[in-house]
Order: C-alpha cells, then structure tokens, then sequence
C-alpha cells in the first residue's frame, strides 16, 4: 500500500503547520476564536481540565484554539516540543526567566543585547532576588569562569541587538549543559527560516513575534519554543521538579515528562501573569509566518547590498554586519545562519551624535521608530532611544557608540534604499 508523502519543507510548513480546513465550517483560512471562554462538556470535564488530568480549553488567558495554531506553527518551524504565546516578546521572555528561577539564583547573559533586555534582566532580575552578570559574548572563557554553583541559566541573542555579533551556540551549548543548566536564545533576528538554535543544543528559544514574524509592524507579541531534552530534574531546578503548591503537589517534571517546562509556563506563570496572547494577534502573526521564508531572501539581500554600500561611504566609520566578507563573524554566520546573517545591523558615522541626528532627519524612505523586522526600511539612533536607559560603559559594551545608526533593512528595492541613504549622508557633507 502507497503511503502518503510527508511534507517537510521549511517553506510548505510556514503556510499549513497548525492551521487545518476548520472542522465544522470548512474554511480554509484560520478562523479568529475571538471568545473569553468555553462551555465545558459536562462537569467532569470541567474539573479534570482544571486539575490538569486533561487538555483543553478552559479560558482563553491561559489557552485559545487561534492562538494555539500560531504556537504550533512556531514550535513546528523551531523544532521544538512545543510553545507558549504571550502579549509581547518581553513578557515572553520575563514569563521564561520567572518559570524556572527562584530567589538566590544567578543568570549569566550576553553583554550585547537588545537595550529593553539589559533594562528587564537588571531590574526585574532584582526584584526576584536573582543575580546576574553579564558576559563578552566572544569570549568562550569568561562564559566558563562566569558559571557559578547557584547559576540556573545562560542567556544570549543569535545576533545581537545591535551589534551584530552572532553568537557561538554549540560552544556555548556545551559550556551550559557541563554546569547543568539551560541554553536559551532569544532568535527574533534569526528567525526560524535563518537559524534554528535547538539544532545547535538550545534549550529555549524567545522570539519577539511582533518583528518578523509577523513582517508587517501590525501586531505585537512574543512566543517560547522548548526542545524537550533538558533534564529539569537533575536537582538543580526545584520549581519545576519539585512538588507544586499551585497543583495540591503535582511534579512538573515527573508528570508531563518533556512537556514539564511548558506546562509549567502555561498552567502557572501565563496564568498567574496573565500576559496573554489575543486571538486577532494571533491569527495575523500566524498569517505573517506564511510569508517569513519569502520575506526573509528580500530582507538579507537588501541588508547584504546596503551593507556594501556603506563600507565604501566616507562619512560613514564601520559597518557592523556578520554578513559582510570582512567581518569576524563570518565564519560562525556560514556554519548558524548559512541563508544570510538577517537585515538588521548597525553602523557608526564618522560625525559621531550630531550627525546620526541629522541622517535620520534627511531621510525620506526610512522610517524612524522604535521596532525592527518590518517589511518597510526602519531607522533609529540607539543612544538616544531603544537603549538610552544604558550606561556608557554599558553602550560600549553592547558596541554601541555615539554615532551608531541602526538599520532594519526591508524589502523595498535595494537601489531605492541606497539612494536614500546617500542623499542623507551627502546632506551631512554640505551641513
């Protein structure tokens, strides 16, 4: 008997992986369960869903059969277990730290991180009594000699933000799991269709959904990808192996097995944080990922070609982009992100404050503004917005400088962009 062929290509999987013809209707695009609530079957369901003896949908805070789809999808593309949504990408990420860390842990993260995950991880670390050092993200040693007996998790971003250095994953895989702690890896500007760092021996995957995911700057959430091989009972994680006073004592671990972490995410900390996905947010990021694969070729190509540009300009200092030919990180972009380093990058002016200023005022096709992953061209100076909460040593230790301009390259024609850009750096010229 012929059996049925297993489609298994990135771009088939975007489009179908979650969302199936609904069952009663027949419609083919993912229906919007836009409802708080459902009515149970009898109230024998209603009580074994609630004690966890079963899955289903009991309120949408905490489960939502559109928003279930997008999880699908994401963790089918990650290649992990499964997923959690959450509202935003921060409150996915505080909703992944509060799952696994309790008062007197210690978290070691990339010094070069998105400017509102240095701020969280300073401040709501503290507030949860959690200790925290931030580390070289090129250096292999400082990661190994930062590990301490209370450490409980290393943190880091496939390309940081901005920098864009591209971490080492499988080292640093292997320096976590020595300790017996998680990886995990914020990959929103690698995105599933450029890296999949579960393949490199993550254990956590945090996305930003709101970039390009969804790809068109309507939307705003986040999502938590597991791969289900972490041992959480290797005596090191007492919140989610240990008996739970939230569950009359049920064992995460012991009970759900490579579902433990997420179940945990989802029956507690969504539940108790409330930072719920909603059900349209999450049918148009969803929608959004058909397009990711596609999207993505545009956006590295345009990055790869303004990148050029720019190293040749005289106004301009440096380009930090992995995919440049000449940069450091080259080789770690060819064995992580083979399909391009992504479209955000950041370069530094010559001119230092006053002329990233006044670049951003003479352009006309970027748009200035605080998000990145759109399929329009978006621009910002990272000193004075996205990260002006840092210090100045802690600029400098995220490679950011006076002068450095951030990019999210789109998916306009790249002849375009470069025009622009020119026009605005000749401007400074004549200034």
């Amino acid at each position: 008997m012929t059996m049925p062929p297993e489609f298994s290509g990135f771009h088939t999987r975007a489009v179908h992986a979650g969302a199936r013809p609904d069952a009663r209707t027949g419609s083919r695009a993912m229906p919007i369960h836009q409802t708080t609530s459902y009515v149970f079957e009898d109230a024998e369901a209603a009580a074994a869903y609630f004690n966890l003896q079963e899955y289903g949908n009991t309120y949408s805070r905490i489960m939502n059969p559109t928003v279930a789809a997008f999880e699908e999808r994401v963790a089918n593309l990650e290649g992990g277990v499964g997923a959690v949504a959450f509202a935003s990408g921060l409150a996915a990420q505080s909703a992944a730290l509060f799952t696994l860390l309790q008062p007197g842990d210690h978290v070691l993260a990339s010094a070069a991180l998105y400017g509102g995950t240095v701020t969280q991880f300073k401040h709501f670390l503290r507030k949860m009594s959690v200790d925290l050092d931030f580390v070289e993200p090129d250096n292999l040693s400082a990661w190994q000699g930062g590990i301490r007996d209370n450490t409980k998790l290393i943190f880091g971003e496939t390309i940081g933000n901005p920098s864009g250095c591209v971490l080492d994953i499988a080292a640093l895989a292997e320096v976590a799991h020595a300790a017996g702690v998680p990886l995990m890896i914020d990959n929103t500007f690698g995105t599933p269709y450029l890296c999949q760092p579960m393949t490199w021996g993550a254990d956590i995957v945090v996305h930003s959904a709101t970039k390009f995911m969804g790809g068109h700057g309507t939307s705003i959430g986040g999502v938590v990808t597991e791969s289900g091989e972490f041992d959480w009972s290797n005596g090191r994680f007492p919140v989610i192996a240990e008996p739970s006073p939230a569950y009359h004592g049920l064992k995460f671990h012991e009970t759900f097995g490579t579902f433990g972490y997420l179940m945990k995410l989802r029956a507690e900390t969504l539940r108790d944080l409330g930072a719920c996905m909603s059900p349209f947010n999450a049918f148009l990021l969803a929608q959004g990922i058909e397009t990711l694969p596609l999207r993505m070729r545009q956006h590295v190509a345009n990055a790869e070609a303004v990148a050029s540009f720019l190293v040749d300009h005289p106004r301009v200092d440096a380009v930090h982009y992995a995919g440049l030919p000449a940069s450091p990180y080259r080789p770690l972009v060819e064995k992580y992100l083979p399909l391009g380093a992504g479209a955000v990058f950041c370069f530094d002016l010559k001119g230092g404050r006053e002329d990233g200023i006044k670049l951003i005022e003479n352009l006309n096709l970027f748009s200035h503004l605080a998000n990145v992953g759109d399929a329009k061209s978006l621009v910002i100076h990272p000193a004075t917005t996205t990260h002006r909460q840092l210090s100045d040593a802690e600029l400098a230790a995220g490679g950011i400088g006076p002068g450095t301009i951030r990019l999210s390259i789109g998916i306009e024609d790249a002849d375009d962009l470069i025009a622009d850009l020119d026009y605005a750096l000749n401007r400074l010229g004549s200034a």
